[in-house]
């Protein structure tokens, strides 16, 4: 029996990251606010390719960008 996450076509990284971000807006204001500050990152990741670094790219601005990849599919 396979997830559902892994079923719709996500990884687990990105579940997780719709699922928090859905309980994250759910909040009334004041808790939202606070919880949306715990939720930012600042990481940076690089594909490597036959031994080279490539462009050094933002974690959250990659997500958002594949999961709105992902929805328009």
């Amino acid at each position: 029996m396979a997830f559902a996450w892994k079923a719709a076509g996500l990884t687990y990284n990105r579940y997780v990251s719709v699922a928090s971000r859905v309980v994250r807006r759910s909040l009334k204001e004041d808790k939202r606010i606070a919880a949306e500050r715990r939720g930012e990152s600042d990481l940076r990741f690089a594909k490597w390719e036959n031994g080279k670094q490539g462009e050094n790219k933002n974690l959250n601005a990659a997500n958002e960008s594949a999961i709105a990849e992902q929805a328009s599919q």
